[in-house]
């Protein structure tokens, strides 16, 4: 068995921190990294992924909403198409630039937040995602929420894909991530986050809330590392997946410089 684990990353911005980036990369295998919209700047992304290179870390280039106040975390309605290619194509350049600038690549693309919650029910915005990715370099993998629009969108675009699921976020029965507003929807408990990677791993399934089990192939698992003791339940996870002889590897690793 191999599984890859993520994280979104490279989110502070100027003198503000959010979370340990150098601890999560000893951790993880690909690093998300904001492109300066919904988090990061050029100061930070150009730490961020000089670190990752410097740790063997595959980077990709992490996407969202132009809103910096609500973290991404906010839907934006009424944006054409057009205007969603053009947003995500930006930002995946941007990041694309200052990774060259540190010696690495991007070689996937992920998307933040409250764009890729509604690309999941929403053709259009699921379309917009994939074309921008594929405009940009179709060799990119994208990264997709099994079950949702953005399959369909990536199989369509022709895109390599990878599925991800979340470590530490409940599911609900159609598959989408419990809101954040609903209480436990966000799991803290390391020993109890690490059981479940496992099991999802090995039964390549995903458990609701309710208990329904969901079955999916499993390409990426994602800590997020705004979470608090974030780098506890990243330790938790890959001590588990380690001893369980799962191979953590990325899905999308660089070509050797």
């Amino acid at each position: 068995m191999q599984v890859d684990l993520n994280c979104d990353m490279g989110e502070s911005f100027g003198p503000w921190v959010m979370g340990d980036d150098a601890a999560m990369l000893d951790l993880i295998t690909s690093a998300n990294v904001a492109c300066g919209f919904h988090g990061g700047d050029p100061q930070i992304m150009l730490k961020t992924t000089s670190l990752a290179r410097q740790k063997g870390v595959a980077v990709g280039a992490h996407p969202g909403f132009h809103d910096l106040e609500g973290f991404g975390r906010r839907e934006i309605i009424g944006l054409s198409a057009s205007e969603i290619e053009t947003m995500v194509a930006y930002q995946i350049g941007a990041l694309q630039g200052i990774a060259a600038l540190a010696g690495h690549e991007i070689t996937f693309v992920k998307v933040h937040g409250a764009l890729s919650n509604m690309a999941w029910k929403d053709d259009m915005i699921a379309a917009a995602l994939a074309n921008a990715v594929k405009g940009v370099d179709r060799n990119l993998v994208f990264v997709v929420l099994p079950f949702s629009k953005l399959v369909q969108a990536g199989e369509k675009a022709g895109l390599r894909m990878a599925n991800e699921v979340f470590a530490d976020r409940a599911y609900e029965d159609d598959g989408l991530l419990v809101s954040r507003r609903k209480p436990g929807a966000v799991l803290h408990d390391p020993e109890f986050v690490a059981e479940r990677v496992l099991r999802m791993v090995e039964e390549h399934a995903i458990t609701s809330v309710s208990g329904k089990a969901r079955k999916l192939s499993i390409d990426t698992i994602c800590i997020h590392g705004d979470t608090p003791a974030a780098v506890s339940l990243a330790k938790a996870v890959r001590q588990r997946l380690d001893r369980a002889k799962v191979k953590v590897a990325p899905f999308a690793a660089p070509k050797a410089h």
